[in-house]
């Protein structure tokens, strides 16, 4: 289908894995929806999600061979009180801790089955969304801070 830019002028181009698949009219509840999937665990954590607003493009890599690092998630729901805080908890670090003795002790028992990894300790943490994977040029389109103080200095701009 051939697409006219009069019709929709302020719509924005969607790819997957660097071919076109269509346009959306309304690209940040689009890449919100698609960010909390991957949040979710609904979709793996290794799927990378470029939004150019410039260009007008959200761009989907889910293809091997792309480096990636983990980050903390940084709660920026408007409804959220825990609005411009880590979404990490002290409560999730001493699960941390739980999960490491859980996984020892199962271990030393012969009982280590990999599902039960999968969601205990790290695992936890990326299918909660409290860490997030991104590859270089996912990098480039959303906001890193390295401290704390990064974080209140970039809440004030």
């Amino acid at each position: 289908e051939e697409y006219e830019p009069v019709s929709s002028p302020n719509a924005t181009k969607i790819f997957v894995n660097g071919v076109w698949v269509g346009v959306h009219r309304d690209p940040a509840h689009l890449v919100s929806t698609v960010q909390n999937l991957r949040r979710k665990g609904m979709i793996s954590h290794e799927v990378s999600l470029i939004r150019d607003i410039r260009d007008r493009e959200f761009k989907i890599f889910t293809d091997a061979g792309r480096v990636c690092r983990p980050l903390f998630v940084i709660e920026n729901n408007p409804a959220s009180p825990n609005r411009g805080n880590l979404v990490l908890t002290k409560q999730m670090l001493e699960q941390l801790e739980q999960d490491k003795q859980d996984l020892a002790a199962r271990a030393a028992g012969g009982d280590g089955d990999d599902m039960d990894k999968a969601k205990l300790g790290w695992y936890r943490l990326i299918n909660n969304g409290v860490v997030e994977y991104v590859d270089a040029e996912e990098e480039e389109t959303i906001m890193i801070v390295m401290t704390p103080e990064d974080l209140l200095i970039s809440q004030q701009l």
